[in-house]
């Protein structure tokens, strides 16, 4: 596996990656798969101020997960804490390419000058075919703690779903 900058021609590979996230699980509390369009936006949108990386299967060279950071904030104060986002194919879990993405994403955004590295999370009572806490479970190993936690912030699938945020001191 390598890592590389995203660029605005990934766009079509990591939609595909996220579009079983919005269809199936409430990893994410998006109802609707974005076009095209709106997806290519939301990367360039984010390239040039924050880190947006990619991460293939070799020697394929096929995009297997992408992590990417943003503003926590708009608010010129919060320009030293970032939110971070991390996708991996649904047959790419458990080869730790979400430590790897991670890891880099964080160097990065370290070289940058951001101290505070927040991650928002769907969290669940109670595990269920749409969520469990893995997404929680993954960041407590790599440091995070918990910050927040908000009771049914998120509705889908007819179920009430939780948001926590989790943040790394960096």
């Amino acid at each position: 596996m390598t890592l590389r900058d995203a660029t605005e021609a990934d766009a079509q590979a990591l939609l595909d990656i996220y579009a079983p996230y919005v269809k199936n699980t409430a990893i994410t509390f998006e109802y609707d798969v974005p076009s095209l369009d709106e997806f290519r936006h939301r990367i360039t949108s984010r390239l040039g101020h924050y880190p947006y990386l990619v991460a293939t299967d070799q020697p394929s060279g096929k995009i297997v997960g992408y992590a990417y950071a943003s503003k926590f904030h708009e608010r010129a104060a919060f320009k030293f804490t970032a939110e971070t986002s991390i996708y991996l194919r649904t047959d790419a879990h458990g080869r730790g390419i979400g430590t790897i993405l991670l890891r880099e994403l964080e160097r990065r955004l370290i070289a940058q000058g951001i101290k505070s590295i927040c991650a928002s999370i769907a969290y669940t009572q109670v595990a269920d075919d749409h969520l469990d806490n893995t997404s929680m479970l993954f960041h407590e190993r790599m440091g995070y703690r918990l910050v927040a936690h908000f009771h049914r912030s998120g509705y889908k699938f007819d179920h009430w779903y939780d948001t926590i945020w989790m943040e790394k001191l960096v």
